[in-house]
């Protein structure tokens, strides 16, 4: 029988990690339950724990607190695109292998327990909670660091001398972002799939060019 594996780790899990790993989605499954229905401010972490049927110290082994249960999908989905980015072709210019890696990320969401309604669901919550959106923009600042690091190690850059790996990283991140809000505001959301998800991402990608560099007039 084959063994779970995770994106991050190509090892096989033992039986210990995926009762953790259980527990751990189980609890960010509830707590999304719980946001969606009765709103963040009004979800207490002993009902998230009560769902789940595990003791408000349990919890506190997996997070910290609402936020970073919260923020958890998004905090994976975020080190996944490292990973991938890390391990795209050095053949491909920086672009390329950033849209790569995107496209890589929303193919494992759909192929996981994460569905796209439910990720848009979750994009939604995080935009109308002032909380939630400060912490997501201050993880978005560290991530652009990280992404502008790992292009410059591909390009042979230094990041501190070079502008362009810090530029990309942000507009990209910004490109992703405006792709989410838009797909989530259309009318039927609900019905959205992964593939209408990054069919947008790469409409917005192939616009980057000429929205930088062409006349707006």
């Amino acid at each position: 029988m084959a063994t779970p594996t995770t994106a991050a780790d190509p090892q096989p899990v033992g039986l210990r990690e995926r009762k953790k790993r259980r527990t751990r989605d189980a609890l960010v499954d509830a707590a999304h339950r719980l946001f969606l229905c009765h709103g963040y401010g009004r979800t207490t972490v002993d009902e998230i724990a009560s769902e789940v049927e595990v003791s408000q110290r349990t919890f506190f082994r997996y997070f910290a607190n609402k936020e970073e249960v919260a923020l958890a999908v998004l905090a994976e989905a975020e080190q996944a695109f490292l990973e991938f980015l890390r391990a795209r072709p050095a053949r491909e210019n920086p672009l390329e292998a950033m849209r790569g890696a995107v496209r890589e990320v929303w193919q494992a969401v759909d192929r996981g327990q994460e569905s796209g309604p439910a990720a848009l669901e979750l994009f939604e919550l995080i935009e109308s909670t002032p909380t939630l959106l400060a912490a997501h923009l201050r993880h978005t600042i560290q991530q652009e660091v990280e992404v502008a690091r790992i292009l410059a190690e591909r390009e042979g850059l230094d990041p501190a001398a070079d502008l362009r790996p810090r530029l990309l990283a942000a507009v990209f991140g910004t490109v992703v972002r405006i792709s989410h809000l838009s797909y989530a505001a259309a009318p039927d959301a609900a019905d959205h799939s992964m593939d209408g998800m990054l069919e947008l991402i790469e409409r917005h990608f192939d616009q980057l060019g000429p929205a930088l560099a062409g006349s707006w007039r």
